[in-house]
């Protein structure tokens, strides 16, 4: 047994009635209407994975077959700032049909609490805990202008914020590095971040720059914290493009000095050195002003469109540094699917252009609409993150499977594999923890930093979210090749106290729930 609190581990059995951790020790198996001999492996918590964006994904993909066959129990979600509810006001008709392209599944709600009806409906196989998305709260006031919210659309917002609250949410994300988080104040999200803190929630932020500014974005979440007085996330730490490596030290420096100021900051990081988005984050947010339909005539005009040339190439050398190191995930049209898995640097050679207008040229094409994979972090320095005290794991990933959508694209590798990956090469082949350090990170520090009471720790009362895997054996096999691939060495995951994963393989079932703050 492995309890999640990191402490040393015990053999023992396990007695569930229910969807509850009823006794533990030495249990007379003839007790059981049900035993699963387990002998020989390790049994732990079922994995939290604090920041995921399954938020539209799961009405797709209801078995999450990509989160459970990794031993993941339970997603937080609606995180970057951006939250499938409430989906009303400006350009809700803009974001529904952008969720139902994504995923091909029909979005039926509006609110946060038919959103909540709507997932309880279709049957899940994990957990969700949802988060409230600022973008999309600011979204729903101002479109993806680039203003200071009116009186008014400010007191929208906070009763949003106040309604998904009281409905369960687990706090507030903000992603300011995409629109409309990076058209915001600072002030404004402290504003909102003290609404959260009244009800107990915390603060998780994709921060303002990952990159050259990445200092003084951890500074702006730290302030956001101090100011709010409630705790704080780093979403997805890292140091992004060679030139920054050598921040890295000094921006887990600032975490551990804000901490001791009395500021209750974390992290969480995924284990690659790769990380994936929209290729619009190498836009200069100016270019990105009013959506699609602002972009698109941007690119349009002749000095708009050298301007943004421009800024492209500056942004690209800085991160991830070359244009060979950004490689397509997926496009919108069939047009460009073949050049899926392809980098940026291959397009600009087949059309016979630079990279920079093969970025732009994809971008017109796909009405903006391609996610890339960009290969920009030191393994050094992914090493440092995961293994510091204040980190813990989240795989920035989705509940997908490889059919239907998904089997179009070349997703990062983190969706199937990142927790298996953390056992397998940073625990067992690197040695940068120990086993139970592992899986304390995916299970008790996220569950003590989202506020989820009765999971993440092998005890009695609490819920039963399990993972049984074999510590020699489990590995991921999802690699930036060939990503589509289940990990392997998981032998049996178990939700709510039912088996979703038996000897590998998802049983159909769909016992999660939609974890409620209370």
């Amino acid at each position: 047994m492995l309890d999640g609190t990191g402490g040393p581990t015990w053999q023992g059995d396990l007695g569930i009635v229910a969807d509850t951790i009823t006794a533990i020790g030495a249990i007379d198996p003839a007790r059981g209407s049900r035993v699963l001999d387990v002998s020989g492996l390790h049994v732990s918590p079922g994995f939290i994975d604090i920041h995921s964006h399954s938020d539209s994904t799961i009405f797709a993909y209801p078995t999450a077959d990509s989160r459970s066959r990794q031993g993941i129990t339970t997603e937080v979600t609606g995180q970057c700032g951006f939250s499938a509810a409430p989906l009303e006001g400006v350009d809700a008709d803009i974001r529904r049909a952008n969720m139902e392209e994504e995923t091909g599944a029909p979005v039926e709600w509006t609110s946060i609490a038919s959103y909540f009806k709507t997932l309880e409906e279709i049957g899940i196989s994990v957990n969700q805990a949802f988060m409230l998305g600022h973008g999309s709260l600011r979204q729903t006031v101002a479109g993806l202008e680039n203003r200071l919210l009116s009186d008014d659309e400010m007191a929208t917002v906070i009763r949003s914020i106040e309604e998904g609250m009281d409905l369960g949410a687990f706090g507030l994300t903000t992603g300011l590095e995409y629109t409309p988080g990076t058209f915001t104040p600072t002030e404004e999200i402290v504003t909102l971040a003290r609404v959260i803190a009244r009800r107990g929630g915390f603060y998780a932020s994709h921060i303002r720059n990952e990159e050259s500014g990445l200092l003084s974005a951890i500074h702006e979440a730290i302030q956001i914290g101090r100011e709010a007085r409630l705790p704080v996330q780093i979403s997805h730490l890292k140091a992004a493009g060679r030139p920054n490596w050598s921040k890295q030290r000094a921006a887990l420096d600032l975490i551990e000095s804000a901490r001791r100021d009395g500021v209750h900051v974390m992290a969480d990081a995924y284990p690659y050195t790769a990380y994936s988005t929209s290729l619009t984050i190498f836009l200069p947010p100016w270019a990105l002003e009013g959506g699609w339909d602002g972009l698109g005539a941007r690119l349009n005009n002749a000095a708009d469109r050298a301007r943004i040339r421009e800024e492209v190439v500056e942004s690209v050398t800085g991160d991830p540094g070359e244009f060979s190191l950004i490689v397509i995930a997926s496009t919108k049209t069939e047009q460009n699917r073949h050049y899926v898995g392809k980098s940026l640097a291959e397009v600009g050679e087949t059309w016979g252009v630079e990279p920079v207008d093969a970025v732009l040229r994809l971008l017109v094409e796909e009405e903006g609409t391609v996610s890339m994979i960009g290969h920009g972090m030191s393994p050094e320095n992914v090493e440092m993150v995961l293994s510091h005290p204040l980190v813990m794991v989240g795989s920035d990933g989705a509940s997908i499977a490889p059919i239907g959508k998904a089997a179009e694209t070349r997703p990062h590798p983190r969706l199937y594999g990142c927790c298996p990956r953390v056992l397998a090469h940073y625990c067992r082949e690197r040695g940068i923890f120990d086993l139970p350090t592992a899986v304390r990170k995916m299970t008790a520090t996220p569950a003590d930093q989202a506020g989820i009471n009765d999971r993440g720790r092998i005890a009695g009362r609490k819920k039963a979210d399990l993972v049984v895997f074999n510590a020699a054996a489990v590995k991921d096999e999802a690699t930036f090749d060939d990503p589509h691939q289940y990990a392997s060495g998981i032998s049996y995951v178990v939700v709510n106290g039912e088996v979703v994963v038996d000897h590998g393989e998802h049983t159909g079932a769909r016992p999660g729930r939609v974890l409620r703050k209370g």
